[in-house]
């Protein structure tokens, strides 16, 4: 027994020995690697002329696989159908590139593999590395190169495709709806862009925030930029672009049954309340019916009396530019009771307007049955506005600090469409103490022209305040919730008080819109002064 112990334990310390040494000898894996792939060769060679393979192979001096090769990888000019591009999903130490296209005779090509080839350990990206051939004698080699930005929101989506049309006698503005460009690259996830391998010419520059990856422009989904007038190259000029979405000329589509009397239509684009109608057809001629403009959706509320006994019900819906005929479905369904909603909820600050919402339009106010009073129960002036377009019943009035104020609508203060009065509604309010709001004053200036209208926005673009001036350069923002902000100057070049997007077609810009550089930083009970100089914010952007 005894000597069968010790031959356990000496088996159990030789384990112990060599676990021990087998772990002072074990490397801990050393630096991480972060060198990118490097090319060594291609077949046929980069930059060859006269090219006419149908394949070509590229190496690598390591295993790489593609990242996201549809959206990384832009071809240029675009070849249709795309060449077959591989590996995928796989490693290898090679890409091979199956052209399906029949290439343009005399036309340099180039392909960007943009940061989608990543070595197949530590994914390290060989940023742009760029293939390029010449049907013809030789590889073109111009360029030029700019910036672009969003003309509302200051920095734009990633991936903004830069196209340049070739302007012959063939070119006409609708090219960039139906045809690919003959020059293409991508900004990726910066603001900058460079187009190489172009050959001299005048084109048309174009971007396009290009949602469904073809090359053109769907109004629908995509955003544009563009210059203002031609380009002809080779030139020197860098080239700033305002990407936007455009407005489209407003369509209806076919409505739908929300409750009973109570239709809704879906639109697209631009429609205003004075441009537009939606005629019954065949109805009684008793006949009665109001629209209203959803807040939160591109929608049309219909309410319409009397109730009809029909299966269907058709419209004609007219807007500026187009007429459509609708029809729609009908059933039984309930109606929609009276309801009404408040904005702001509860914390009313101190330039907000108590909103009271119906969900059914109205049509008789009795103002003498709304009441507000504060905390003394005392009654509050007020003045009161109805927008039968928006269905809101807007309350203005002057406001104290540290405040409950108390709203209350006795019945009948309220008629809707279909002739019902509302119950007795209450609500109240607090405003905040003034010392845990903040003041700025922005003073202006190099404006070239007015008016202008000044906002304040969260970090977001979200408007927090707004301020229109015609003339006055020092502008107050008072009793503002602290908090960091951004801020931003529009000109108004048509003098409505909105920012107005542009159009491709009609060759317009979207309004200038300018940033203070850097974040306002606004504290309680502060008063926060800053010089906004317009010139300094962007140096490159002029006013038309």
């Amino acid at each position: 027994m005894k000597s069968t112990g010790l031959k356990i334990l000496f088996f159990l310390t030789l384990i112990l020995a060599v676990s021990s040494c087998a772990k002072r000898g074990t490397p801990d894996g050393g630096p991480l690697d972060e060198i990118p792939p490097e090319y060594i060769r291609a077949r046929p060679e980069n930059f060859t002329t006269n090219f006419d393979s149908r394949e070509i192979r590229i190496y690598f001096n390591e295993y790489i696989k593609l990242n996201d090769p549809q959206r990384q990888i832009i071809i240029s000019p675009p070849m249709d159908p795309r060449p077959e591009i591989t590996p995928l999903g796989t490693a290898s130490k090679s890409i091979r590139i199956r052209i399906n296209d029949t290439l343009q005779p005399r036309t340099t090509y180039t392909i960007n593999f943009g940061s989608s080839i990543t070595d197949n350990n530590e994914g390290n990206p060989l940023s742009f590395f760029t293939y390029a051939f010449s049907t013809g004698p030789y590889i073109d080699s111009l360029s030029i190169r700019g910036r672009v930005q969003d003309a509302l929101l200051g920095a734009p989506d990633p991936y903004i495709t830069i196209a340049l049309y070739e302007v012959d006698s063939t070119y006409n503005d609708s090219l960039i709806y139906k045809e690919v460009p003959r020059y293409v690259t991508s900004t990726l996830d910066s603001t900058t862009f460079q187009l190489n391998n172009l050959k001299q010419g005048t084109y048309q520059l174009v971007g396009l925030r290009d949602v469904n990856n073809n090359y053109t422009y769907e109004p629908e989904t995509d955003k544009i930029a563009f210059a203002d007038e031609y380009i002809t190259i080779p030139t020197d000029e860098e080239f700033d672009l305002s990407i936007f979405q455009e407005l489209l000329a407003g369509s209806f589509e076919r409505p739908s049954q929300k409750a009973q009397q109570h239709l809704i239509f879906g639109y697209r684009g631009l429609i205003i309340s004075d441009s537009i109608s939606i005629e019954p057809r065949n109805v009684p001629e008793e006949f009665e019916a109001m629209i209203t403009k959803d807040p939160a959706k591109d929608t049309l509320h219909y309410w319409y009396k009397p109730n009809l006994e029909r299966d269907t019900f058709g419209f004609i819906a007219r807007t500026p530019n187009r007429q459509d005929t609708l029809m729609t479905r009908l059933k039984t369904m309930k109606m929609d009771s009276l309801q009404f909603t408040f904005e702001p909820a509860s914390n009313l600050g101190f330039h907000q307007d108590i909103k009271i919402l119906p969900n059914v339009p109205l049509v008789a106010i009795n103002d003498s049955l709304v009441k507000i009073t504060d905390n003394d129960t005392l009654p509050v002036n007020f003045t009161a506005a109805y927008n039968n377009w928006t269905n809101e019943y807007q309350i203005s009035f002057k406001k104290d600090e540290r405040q409950n104020y108390r709203l209350t609508a006795l019945p009948g203060a309220f008629t809707d469409f279909f002739g019902r009065e509302n119950d007795t509604i209450r609500s109240s309010f607090r405003t905040p103490a003034l010392s845990d709001l903040g003041n700025l004053i922005v003073n202006l200036q190099g404006v070239q022209n007015f008016p202008v209208i000044v906002q304040l926005t969260t970090e977001k673009g979200e408007i927090t305040a707004e301020q229109y001036s015609t003339g006055n350069t020092t502008i107050n923002f008072q009793n503002i919730k602290p908090g960091k902000y951004r801020l931003r100057l529009i000109y108004d070049r048509n003098g409505n008080r909105i920012w107005d997007t542009g159009s491709f077609l009609g060759r317009r810009q979207p309004e200038t819109v300018l940033y203070f550089p850097g974040i306002l930083d606004v504290r309680a009970n502060w008063d926060v002064s800053e010089t906004f100089d317009v010139n300094l914010s962007a140096p490159n952007q002029s006013v038309p």
